[in-house]
């Protein structure tokens, strides 16, 4: 009986400093460099973010964040990477709409679930989609598009960067709340897709409002009919939105965030805290707002939620555009 009494206040006192030590380590993280996998090829914009907030948080540290470019399968081969990584806080990555929006539910069996495996650190921000039209367009208003193809089904055709990714499902997305039917014409990339809307040969392009799109309707190459998000872009504030050019509750916000295999909610909480700290200051909301990228900090809470909200809305999209669940 007394050789219980000691075995088990020895366990106790064991789990006492085991959980001191367990706080210590939080407190102290990071002690090596950390690495923050980007699903994509480097400089694109998801790529840019990470490394802008990687930037940050390596001063905020006084260490070392490193970018680790995993390109393929539209982000999946970066992600599952995530999933599989040590659970210590010292992978993460650029989480954003199409790795936990768009492919749970285009994709039927994942080799990971975009939930469960994965803690939702914080959001970073967003940035929308417009929808381009070339000037010979009739239509230079949303209600005007719409009244437009409906009177003309099936002829209007609109280009976009491939299937599948958000400035596709963007437009699909407007056609299953308008009931308006338009071609898709997928390009092997944005650029080909905005020049062909430039020079006339399509009608429509829809991609992300940074760089090209933006330059295009500065210089009155296409007209910007609406952008996707649900304030109008301080970057083109001419355009109106999708919800208040007639489309009600219509939202798509090419988001990143900063998720990492699934932690302990001590150490989750930490690195909140300090993305929350780094995303406040005004040095890297103006580091982001010059790649067109609106910050947007959340608590882990808010951003699972809104994961969980995406993927839902993504396939109902999904489905009404009969792309089907890929395996």
């Amino acid at each position: 009986m007394r050789l219980f009494v000691l075995c088990s206040a020895l366990s106790a006192v064991a789990m006492m400093n085991g959980a001191g030590l367990a706080a210590d380590a939080v407190k102290d993280f990071p002690t090596k460099p950390v690495r923050i996998i980007v699903g994509y090829a480097p400089g694109g914009g998801v790529d840019m973010a990470a490394r802008l907030v990687g930037q940050a948080l390596g001063e905020l540290w006084n260490g070392s964040v490193v970018i680790d470019n995993r390109p393929g399968a539209a982000g999946g081969i970066g992600t599952e990477m995530t999933a599989r990584a040590a659970p210590d806080g010292y992978t993460m990555m650029l989480c954003n709409i199409a790795t936990h929006g768009i492919t749970p539910a285009r994709v039927a069996k994942l080799p990971y679930d975009p939930i469960r495996d994965f803690s939702f650190l914080s959001r970073v921000g967003g940035n929308p989609n417009v929808l381009m039209a070339h000037a010979s367009l009739p239509a230079r208003t949303i209600p005007e598009l719409v009244t437009y193809a409906k009177a003309n089904p099936g002829k209007l055709s609109y280009g976009s960067s491939g299937v599948g990714a958000s400035p596709h499902l963007s437009v699909e997305l407007l056609k299953m709340m308008t009931g308006i039917s338009i071609v898709h014409v997928p390009y092997k990339g944005a650029a080909p897709a905005l020049a062909d809307v430039m020079g006339g040969q399509i009608p429509l392009s829809v991609g992300n409002l940074p760089g090209g799109p933006l330059a295009a309707i500065k210089s009155g190459k296409v007209r910007g009919l609406a952008v996707t998000t649900l304030k109008r872009s301080a970057k083109a504030p001419d355009v109106p939105t999708m919800a208040e050019s007639g489309v009600p509750g219509y939202e798509v916000n090419g988001w990143y965030g900063i998720c990492s295999p699934k932690l302990p909610k001590t150490l989750e909480a930490k690195i909140n805290a300090d993305l929350i700290k780094v995303l406040a200051s005004d040095t890297l909301k103006k580091r982001l707002d010059d790649q067109g990228i609106d910050v947007q900090s959340s608590t882990p809470d808010e951003l699972v939620a809104h994961v969980r909200a995406e993927i839902a809305k993504w396939i109902k999209v999904v489905k009404e555009a009969n792309l089907g669940a890929t395996e």
